[in-house]
């Protein structure tokens, strides 16, 4: 069996194209062009990479930027204010302050502040709270979290029954996108590093989202054949023979585990483009609820 490769790229591309055509009918319409703001603090370069892409996207499908870029020193009065002003900017439909922040910041503070419906990261406590509790739906799911739901809809139509393993419990990927699991009628396991006999969990699942953050943790003999892997995973490597002198990998031995999987992402170019897709999706839903 050689698996199916589920190309982000393509995927992420037709729900931009979607997204882009709503706003110009926004537009056409007389609305305003849906606003984002992106709160950069400090000089983290993947996080500056991050931002970047973020506002090249959303030109591209006519997504107004604002860019505040902030020094480390920034204080917390001062980051919580700028905040609170983008909150009472009508022309602002979406926040995103970039995480991680420099040392010496209260993130979940931050977030806080964030109004919850302008939260478009999906990470404000309220919609956190709500994606867990049953019969209640946030807002705004996270996005790279609503990203791995979609690949996996997309693969598989119904998760109903499925068993799930998520390799990875961070606030930011393995959490959220448990809860979605359960919410889509998935049996789900949450793996972490006090798991016992972790290969054996592994080759129980169905269906099995990698978020752990080791190169190629994932080997070919974990999983069962016939499994969708999804890995989000992205970690630099060090190889000689690339100009750069490292490679890009994800958490799963992509080579060995293509050979056994039904279907499997490839790292880059899987997960990655479905979350800025998703931001896109839920800034272009920001302006709408708040005509509302």
């Amino acid at each position: 069996m050689t698996a199916k490769v589920i190309d982000g790229k393509v995927i992420g591309e037709q729900i931009r194209a979607e997204v882009a055509a709503e706003i110009e009918e926004r537009v056409r319409a007389g609305k305003p062009h849906p606003g984002l703001a992106t709160v950069l603090v400090g000089e983290n370069p993947a996080s500056q990479v991050y931002v970047r892409s973020k506002q090249k996207a959303c030109a591209e499908v006519g997504i107004e930027s604002f860019g505040y870029n902030l020094p480390a020193t920034t204080s917390q009065a001062d980051l919580e204010k700028l905040v609170a002003d983008l909150n009472a900017d009508p022309k602002v439909n979406g926040i995103l302050v970039q995480l991680p922040l420099p040392p010496g910041f209260d993130e979940e503070r931050v977030l806080s502040t964030i109004s919850v419906e302008k939260d478009v990261d999906g990470f404000h406590p309220i919609n956190i709270g709500r994606l867990a509790q049953k019969g209640r739906d946030p807002l705004f799911i996270p996005c790279t979290p609503a990203g791995v739901m979609y690949l996996l809809e997309h693969e598989l139509h119904s998760l109903e029954g499925l068993e799930a393993v998520v390799l990875g419990r961070s606030n930011i990927v393995g959490m959220p996108v448990a809860l979605l699991l359960v919410r889509a009628n998935a049996t789900v396991t949450i793996c972490h590093s006090r798991s016992k006999d972790l290969k054996e969990i592994v080759r129980r699942a169905d269906l099995l989202v990698a978020a752990v953050g080791k190169a190629e943790m994932v080997k070919g003999d974990w999983v069962k054949p016939g499994c969708v892997v999804i890995d989000v995973g992205i970690n630099r490597v060090e190889d000689a023979s690339k100009p750069r002198g490292y490679r890009l990998t994800g958490d799963v031995a992509y080579d060995e585990v293509a050979e056994v999987a039904r279907a499997i992402t490839p790292v880059p170019g899987g997960v990655g483009p479905l979350t800025i897709a998703m931001l896109l999706k839920n800034t272009l839903r920001a302006a709408n609820l708040a005509e509302k």
